[in-house]
């Protein structure tokens, strides 16, 4: 551990130590795990940097709450290699190490192939990873599958294996003396069958870290969990020896001069409606929007009944309104202010639950609550997905955040469905979908004004004009308003006054 903490960092070059976290399918209490082992490491002194594969905002609001700074995300299919390597760079410095949480079974990707697998991640990375086994019901067999690992890809590094779920001593013994001798591959720790479940799961999967009633007590526990039953000096020595240890870091973003130019002289102030509801947002994208000049200012639509006052775009991401709706709906002077700055001209950029937000309602069994009322839909909660995966699309419309004809890539988990209220004729989209379901089928991102609203969740980091193009449109909104006491419109039409 003495060599850990003594780490030096020098001319931007980056020499961590890190892990990934992998199971051999979902399920196997990865996040938990992970959860524990960061919590347990930070509480002996180290600076951990959680990373999260995939795009999952759920699971890595666990890992940034057990470590209390931000879980960043890292995407094979969203982002270009390139990127993932320099975002994992440059957060991981000043780090003592990183943690990289993969997600579902090891090998499982986009295809056959694999491809954008957590496996596929880790040799990109250099990193050693941690395979959790669940050994539920099984002993010499859990050799024979860290073994077929092992032999499926002979270029991945397997640095030891975390029993998960073990029922006996002796279970554990048989199970670890099968896999250090057949596969040579230390056994760190023995997890055994818990009783207590802090870690409930919902439609999405679990209940958010933010929602959470016990957050603390839950977070406390996986350390405890951790500490007492994995060898977390064996863990670091694993850790050490990564081969990720020569890359420079490079720079995450463009600097916000590139960005937003040199005429920068009027503050340009994003709001963001950020509590319970609302609480899917990358790191990535708020740091993104700062870089580019920016100043966030953060709200909640659950008790604020005002916008911020001199906001100049409104950033409004995704979460749960539909558990929160009648929260929500009661809140009218919040949902006239918003509806009145969008008809204005104001800048909004919603995503999912944002988009459900701005409905005239959501539709929960029989009973309907009414949302801001500026998009001409209405939101059905269903019991299964209605949208699930990455999704392409080719953006169609003129926008004040994508230009036209750029290919987007992004994200969809949604159990709600958008109908269109179909008396209105001037509904417009963004995206022309090729992937993915959308608000309609093969469309998603409606238009109204200078607002955009997309059930696809959009990663800075596929789309780095996103944020200069979104600090530029509030700017230009700051200085119409300046100028003339109102503000038209940046680039769209106005067909109707009304929604």
């Amino acid at each position: 551990m003495e060599n850990l903490m003594r780490q030096e960092y020098s001319h931007g070059v980056l020499n961590p130590a890190g892990f990934v976290v992998a199971a051999l399918k979902g399920g196997s209490g990865k996040t938990f795990i992970s959860t524990g082992l960061a919590a347990a490491l930070k509480s002996l002194g180290y600076k951990v940097v959680p990373f999260k594969k995939g795009p999952d905002y759920i699971d890595a609001s666990w890992l940034a709450a057990s470590v209390g700074s931000p879980c960043y995300n890292l995407d094979m299919f969203l982002m270009k290699p390139e990127d993932i390597v320099a975002s994992f760079c440059y957060h991981s410095l000043g780090a003592n190490i990183s943690l990289v949480e993969g997600n579902r079974g090891l090998f499982d990707g986009l295809d056959e192939k694999g491809s954008c697998s957590t496996a596929e991640l880790a040799k990109l990375l250099n990193l050693p990873v941690i395979l959790i086994v669940d050994v539920t019901k099984a002993t010499r067999t859990s050799a024979a599958l860290v073994y077929g690992c092992q032999k499926f890809d002979r270029d991945l590094n397997i640095g030891a294996v975390i029993l998960n779920r073990v029922g006996t001593s002796r279970q554990e013994s048989l199970i670890r003396r099968a896999i250090e001798d057949s596969c040579e591959v230390p056994v760190i720790g023995a997890i055994p069958r818990l009783s207590n479940n802090f870690f409930p799961e919902r439609h999405l999967g679990l209940v958010p870290a933010p929602e959470h009633v016990r957050i603390r007590e839950a977070i406390d526990y996986a350390q405890k969990v951790v500490k007492d039953s994995v060898d977390l000096d064996k863990l670091l020595s694993v850790a050490e020896k990564s081969k990720f240890c020569r890359f420079m870091s490079c720079r995450f973003s463009v600097s916000a001069e590139d960005q937003v130019g040199k005429n920068a002289c009027y503050e340009t102030v994003i709001g963001v409606l950020k509590d319970k509801a609302f609480q899917f947002y990358y790191p990535e994208n708020l740091l993104a929007l700062e870089k580019a000049g920016a100043k966030l200012v953060f709200f909640s639509a659950l008790c604020e009944e005002s916008l911020p006052s001199n906001i100049d775009g409104l950033y409004i991401g995704g979460g749960f309104p539909e558990v929160y709706a009648e929260v929500l709906a009661k809140n009218e002077a919040l949902k006239r202010q918003i509806k009145e700055a969008i008809t204005n001209g104001l800048p909004v950029y919603a995503e999912c639950g944002g988009l459900m937000y701005l409905s005239e309602s959501i539709k929960i069994g029989e009973k309907f609550f009414p949302m801001v009322g500026v998009l001409p839909l209405i939101v059905e909660m269903h019991k299964k997905p209605q949208g699930h995966g990455y999704v392409v699309g080719k953006v169609v419309e003129n926008n004040p955040f994508l230009r036209k004809g750029f290919l987007f890539k992004g994200h969809e988990f949604h159990y709600s469905r958008a109908i269109i209220d179909k008396k209105r004729n001037d509904v417009r989209f963004i995206l022309r979908l090729q992937k993915g379901h959308g608000i309609v089928e093969q469309f998603d991102g409606i238009v109204y004004r200078n607002c955009v609203a997309l059930y696809a969740h959009l990663h800075a980091l596929t789309c780095k004009e996103w944020a200069s193009n979104f600090v530029n449109a509030a700017r230009s909104y700051r200085i119409g308003n300046m100028k003339s006491g109102s503000f038209k419109g940046l680039f769209l039409p106005v067909v109707d006054d009304q929604v």
